[in-house]
């Protein structure tokens, strides 16, 4: 099917469009102008937008010692990276910086232009991974040829299925720097522009997302693509907890023979007695795996603890339900992860163009808040960082200067710092690693303080990318659904080891939370959907060693885990019990008291609007 053209009297051509339907033709085609740059055809194509001047370049050209420079000017842009085209008001336009001889047939025969906007992106040469807003504005005296380049460009950029239409927003106004609202109203125009509807609730009180999350019924739920949190890590957890505690159906973390609870059976959990303790065996019974929300599954051995029927309407995990972050907190560990930056407009981007990247997930059980209370689960989930000891610590202590903003966790890290205490605690870890990837453990007996002056090659460390391998691996003892959350619970290797003393810390990093003070995080390998959680624990040790090691932290390609007083293994459940009264873990950003917890990891249980850092 052909369209009749239109002729432009600038350049005395005859634009060309050709019809493109589906994808399938090869051009469509005009010429027009392009603001800056003068007469062009352009032509879509199957791949993009890309145009060719017909005017020689005349601006921005300089000298120096001789030679000509003429800057490099963009010639396409891919279908991928435009997010908007708008026709602006439909109302006349003089475009500006053209070229001399264009500027003078637009004055001599008294020339208006009708013009349209592409908005897109483009990649920055300085900052890894962060986006810029670009637009490329084109012209045309006829009215009519405008119209039909828009609906041309609007026809395709619908069949990129994958962009969110409908988003609901929770904003944090008092998240980091209290600038949460300020945030969104920045990006929010990207959003109008892309028409994506938005749901904006600016949250009044702690855990108002949270309820309104798990008081959402399936049918309110599924009216949208996804949920965006504009704020930090924290309050990304408390949406994620909102969203998952009603709807999730899975057991508790496995645990060793030996690790003691005993929960009271109400009729709503895993574990009615002694005898139902998970224990340690080389398989294990679907039943003692996660279970996937679907219609035909009639029994679940975890309540819903909102509404009878939301795991059939509703499955979780939910492959095209996705969360997104407007980064607004003190550390935004989350979103550099995800995105590689913490920037908003490159966060929006990701959002309206519907990049997807799976994320896995911890399950967190408290079992005891502290040590003389009675067993009463309480179920937490992470999506970056639990911790104890001197992590627990600052969180506590940062509570009291909640008033200096962001600083108040470098102050309450500096006292807690300075205290240096250590806890006794027992932790077991489920070990399935093969003998020479085991990362520490076996080396630690041999080692001396720092193993070694140099840090580990780059080219040994698989940094979790865009398109990661490692992420995209399906498990190949994961023949259904319900195994690929946990695939490594089925290792034949797997075991249970364990380790008791004093320790400054216990953490267990579900991604390498990677942010402005630590540049390759806790755990520089770490992934965004491997299946694994990174335990690492710092025993007791002198003062300056702690610093030292604190110090490899801060530094772009430290090596903060090469010292003979820290353990690091990858392993999908860990337990842990304290052996004294403190009790506080960091659960992302999050208090959390726990005097005895288990902890298990879903693989890629939620997707993320993002793509995962790009090199």
């Amino acid at each position: 099917m052909e369209r009749e053209g239109n002729d432009c009297d600038l350049g005395g051509e005859k634009s060309l469009p050709t019809a493109f339907l589906d994808g399938k033709a090869s051009i469509f085609n005009s010429t027009l102008l392009l603001d800056h740059v003068g007469e062009v055809i352009l032509t879509l194509s199957s791949d993009g937008l890309s145009w060719q001047s017909l005017e020689p370049a005349e601006n921005d050209v300089s000298y120096c010692l001789g030679f000509k420079y003429v800057p490099k000017i963009p010639n396409e842009i891919k279908l991928s990276d435009i997010y908007a085209v708008e026709l602006i008001d439909n109302s006349l336009f003089h475009m500006s910086n053209l070229p001399r001889s264009t500027e003078r047939a637009l004055l001599v025969h008294d020339i208006k232009i009708y013009h349209f906007i592409v908005h897109g992106f483009i990649r920055s040469n300085k900052q890894p991974s962060q986006w810029i807003l670009t637009e490329y504005t084109f012209g045309h005296k006829n009215l009519q040829t405008c119209e039909m380049w828009v609906n041309q460009l609007h026809s395709c950029l619908k069949l990129q299925v994958e962009r969110p239409r409908n988003l609901l927003v929770f904003v944090h106004p008092r998240s980091g720097k209290s600038n949460g609202c300020r945030n969104w109203e920045s990006v929010a125009p990207i959003f109008s522009r892309a028409k994506v509807e938005t749901k904006v609730i600016v949250t009044e009180r702690a855990g108002q997302a949270f309820d309104m999350m798990s008081s959402m019924t399936n049918k309110e739920l599924s009216s949208y693509d996804g949920v965006i949190a504009v704020g930090g890590d924290g309050f990304f957890n408390e949406i994620l907890n909102g969203f998952l505690s009603p709807r999730l159906k899975a057991p508790y973390p496995p645990t060793p023979p030996d690790f003691a609870h005993l929960a009271k059976d109400k009729g709503d959990s895993l574990i009615g007695g002694e005898n139902e303790i998970l224990e340690e065996t080389s398989s294990q019974s679907e039943d003692q795996l996660p279970l996937i929300s679907s219609p035909d599954q009639s029994q679940y051995r975890l309540s819903n603890l909102n509404s009878e029927d939301k795991a059939p309407e509703f499955p979780v995990p939910n492959q095209w339900f996705r969360f997104g972050i407007i980064p607004s907190g003190s550390t935004d560990a989350i979103v550099i992860c995800t995105t590689g930056t913490r920037d908003p407009i490159t966060s929006a981007l990701h959002i309206v163009l519907g990049k997807r990247v799976h994320l896995d997930i911890a399950q967190v059980v408290r079992w005891k808040k502290t040590a003389r209370s009675e067993v009463e689960p309480l179920v937490r989930y992470a999506a970056s960082f639990s911790g104890y000891g001197f992590y627990g610590d600052v969180i506590t202590e940062s509570e009291k200067y909640r008033w200096m903003g962001p600083k108040r966790y470098d102050y309450a890290g500096t006292m807690v710092f300075l205290r240096h205490r250590s806890y006794e605690a027992e932790i077991s870890y489920l070990d399935v690693e093969p003998e020479e990837t085991n990362l520490t453990s076996k080396r630690n007996r041999q080692s001396s303080l720092f193993r070694g002056s140099k840090a580990p090659r780059k080219s040994e460390r698989c940094i979790c990318r865009i398109n990661c391998e490692v992420c995209n691996e399906k498990p190949e003892n994961a023949a259904t659904e319900i195994c690929s959350l946990t695939p490594h619970l089925y290792s034949d290797k797997k075991r249970w080891a364990k380790t008791k003393g004093r320790f400054i810390s216990v953490g267990a990093a579900v991604i390498s939370c990677r942010n402005e003070k630590a540049p390759d995080g806790l755990v520089a390998d770490a992934h965004l959907s491997d299946g694994f959680l990174h335990l690492i624990m710092i025993k007791e040790c002198p003062h300056a060693s702690y610093l030292w090691h604190l110090t490899q932290l801060t530094r772009k390609g430290g090596s903060p885990l090469n010292f003979k007083f820290v353990e690091h293994h990858k392993t999908p459940a860990f337990t842990f019990t304290s052996s004294g009264n403190e009790s506080v873990w960091n659960v992302d950003g999050e208090m959390f008291q726990a005097h005895q917890l288990s902890a298990q990891v879903f693989r890629g249980l939620v997707c993320m609007f993002a793509t995962g850092p790009e090199v």
